[in-house]
């Protein structure tokens, strides 16, 4: 394996990658302006006539072959203070436009929208997105990996929309100390995008390959800045809360408990580009909660992080490894223990160097014998090539006052687990060819040998087709307290292959096969389980698609499991299991105010039994105030002897209220029947301020049979943004 691997990073690392920006020719001359600018979704300020218009869009979707049909205009300047920018987005066709609510951070493709992308790096890999859909929903994210756009990060900026007879108007206004940029550098990346579901297409200023999402920045255009931006000075915000809230523990018959909470979040500016987060006795009671799943798996589920604090450049931390491979998880800080106080300083320090650095301590809970923790990482990027990245990471969980055969510790805690790691990053500069190579040694006081993890892919990406191999390795040893490895002690080898297919007209857009082979075996080399999977999608122009998959799955056990993970007998260990097994994918088209989906399962399964799986979802808008969503997920597992036939449901509903941009509430209510647990979380938030919120939530959790309350929280949190 060891000789594989080098061959791999060799081949990933010999791949073209230097090479010209692809839509350099793509240029739009921002000019500052002295005159006023307000933000109402109105173009007759004085300041709007003299600058220069981004329009003649290219198609990306149904076909990236000619210009949009639907027109778009852009218009951008600045001043000492913001970054401002209007696009009127015409009409194509008569008719309502489509937005699923007014709620923040909508589903991009449910929704008429217009955002930006911008890489005020120029590295073509990170980045920030704006934008709004046709009712005045914001949108704003984070941009890492050359394309992603992470979604829960939240910062001060304003938009309005208008709409008018033959068109809707964004107007925003963004500051720049809002956004992260390197001083003295006048050309960023950048593009625009627009998407409208009357005439299902999506549209970009600078042309991107349909293969890829609009936001990729390989094929950003380029921002001319006729001086550079100026500089942003001292760049300090403080955001104090305060909280309130009751909560009682039916189940076990306790008091009500009060909370009487408060504490603050420091950001600051070092540098245009490098920025400091500090926090105090923080709380994310406002964060939504985690949807239940119905849970069939050997190994432990992934949930994603949601906590503020957490999220700006998380991808120096949270991107390292493959997804089942992360030597670092922020989720595993805080969960259930209480931060004290933590620092975090991320961003660019030259164009070429990014750093991230990261302290959490966290308290003591004696009831569970767990001692004040500490939580010390490092990140460092290097780019390299047009487009590449090298990167070194450093975790160490360290147990403060930790004292063997005195404190009895839980499974998991030790004394201290560290993990280093080196990493290659391959993207190309047409972005074609993407790929990973790394490798990660952990440290622990009762661990050595074995210890190590080093993986590598490779994928090829053109219209037509998509192809990718990869292969893992995670020794037995090998533990990652802060990050999340479900599983350790196997060799995994991966291929992918997909081909698209264009028919000149009909009612479908694409279609084709895709083959997946995943191969699992022990360190040694032997078997243990795969999953082999052939598929057929068809989408349609309307952009509803279709697929229909056949399954082979082979599995020999290598601990004792329960297939129902319902508190049944266990299958014994080294039992050998494989079965058949077919599924259907079906979701309707976006652009329908009423919208549905379906997926069912049905084939053997363990011990020679069959398993049965019947999941739908239905939903319907008033927009852009109401939207209302219902699921459901049936499961019928049949086994022979002792396990008989168990079922499960598990149903849902959720409704949506959006008054206006700044006030949301949303309830969704979950029975699932495996778990045997009814909860039901309510949301309220009013955006009084750009980035400053009221917010009011309540949670309960019932047991269904006989039903009763098992636990019961109302908390009220106020916070605060206030810039220095």
């Amino acid at each position: 394996m060891k000789n594989l691997f080098l061959l791999f990073v060799a081949w990933l690392i010999s791949l073209p990658t230097l090479a010209q920006k692809k839509n350099e020719a793509v240029q739009y001359a921002i000019r500052k302006t002295s005159l006023p600018v307000s933000v109402d979704g109105v173009m007759n300020e004085a300041a709007w006539q003299t600058t220069e218009v981004a329009t003649d869009f290219f198609m990306v979707l149904p076909m990236d072959t000619s210009r949009a049909r639907v027109r778009t205009e852009v218009r951008m300047t600045y001043d000492d203070e913001n970054l401002y920018l209007i696009a009127l987005c015409y009409h194509a066709v008569p008719g309502p436009f489509y937005v699923e609510s007014l709620r923040r951070d909508f589903a991009f493709g449910k929704n008429d929208n217009f955002l930006l992308f911008m890489d005020p790096f120029e590295d073509q890999t990170n980045g920030f997105s704006f934008g709004a859909n046709a009712a005045g929903a914001q949108w704003d994210g984070t941009m890492y990996g050359g394309g992603e756009v992470d979604l829960n990060w939240d910062n001060k900026w304003v938009s309005v929309v208008k709409n008018d007879p033959d068109k809707w108007v964004l107007e925003m206004a963004i500051p720049f100390k809002t956004i992260r940029y390197k001083k003295n550098i006048s050309r960023w990346g950048i593009n625009f995008s627009r998407l409208d579901l009357k005439t299902t297409e999506k549209a970009s200023w600078a042309p991107v390959p349909r293969q890829f999402p609009t936001a990729s920045l390989a094929y950003a255009g380029v921002l001319v800045w006729d001086q550079p931006p100026p500089a942003t000075g001292a760049n300090i915000s403080v955001i104090p809360y305060v909280l309130g809230g009751v909560g009682r523990n039916y189940q076990r018959d306790l008091p009500s408990a009060y909370q009487k909470k408060a504490g603050v979040d420091v950001k600051v500016g070092i540098t245009s580009s490098l920025n400091l987060d500090l926090t105090i006795n923080p709380d994310f009671s406002q964060v939504e909660v985690d949807r239940q799943v119905t849970n069939l798996d050997r190994f432990e589920l992934f949930f994603p992080e949601r906590r503020q604090f957490f999220l700006e450049n998380a991808d120096l931390f949270a991107n390292f490894g493959y997804a089942t491979i992360r030597p670092f998880f922020s989720r595993r800080i805080g969960l259930g223990v209480p931060i004290r106080a933590g620092a975090r300083l991320s961003g660019k320090l030259t164009k070429d160097w990014r750093i991230g650095l990261m302290n959490m301590q966290t308290g003591r809970v004696a009831e569970r014998g767990l001692p004040e923790q500490n939580f010390a990482i490092m990140s460092l990027q290097r780019r390299v090539f047009a487009r590449s990245n090298i990167g070194f990471l450093f975790v160490n969980k360290e147990s403060l006052n930790y004292a063997r055969g005195v404190d009895s510790l839980p499974p998991g805690h030790s004394r201290y687990n560290r993990n280093i790691g080196l990493e290659y990053n391959l993207a190309s500069a047409n972005n074609q060819w993407t790929g990973k190579a790394f490798v990660l040694k952990a440290f622990s006081p009762d661990k050595s040998g074995q210890d190590v993890v080093q993986a590598a892919h490779l994928e090829y990406r053109s219209r037509r087709w998509n192809v990718l191999v990869q292969e893992e390795y995670v020794g037995r040893n090998y533990t990652a307290e802060v990050g999340y490895v479900p599983r350790n002690g196997y060799v995994r080898l991966t291929s992918t292959a997909a081909r698209l297919f264009f028919p000149k007209g009909g009612i479908i857009l694409s279609h084709g096969p895709k083959v997946s082979l995943s191969h699992y075996h022990t360190t040694a080399m032997q078997k243990t389980d795969y999953l082999n999977m052939a598929f057929y999608t068809l989408t349609f122009r309307t952009q509803s698609t279709f697929t229909l998959a056949l399954v082979d799955e082979y599995v020999r056990l290598l601990l004792p499991f329960d297939p129902t993970n319902s508190g049944k007998d266990t299958l014994a260990r080294g039992t050998q299991h494989h079965w058949k097994a077919w599924r259907t994918d079906f979701v309707s088209k976006p652009q329908s105010v009423f919208t549905y989906a379906f997926n069912t399962r049905y084939g053997r399964y363990y011990a020679d039994g069959t398993r049965l799986n019947l999941t739908g979802e239905i939903g319907y808008r008033f927009q852009p105030y109401v939207s209302l969503l219902a699921n459901a997920s049936y499961n019928d597992i049949r086994l022979p002897g002792p396990y008989g036939r168990t079922t499960f449901w598990l149903v849902g509903s959720q409704v949506d209220v959006t008054l206006t941009n700044t006030v949301f509430f949303s309830t969704f209510v979950q029975y699932n029947q495996q778990t045997q647990n009814i909860n039901l979380n309510s949301r309220f938030q009013w955006r009084y301020k750009p980035a400053s919120d009221l917010y009011i939530v309540y949670t309960d959790n019932y047991l269904p049979f006989p039903f009763s309350v098992r636990n019961r929280a109302l908390v009220l949190k106020f916070t605060y943004w206030w810039n220095v």
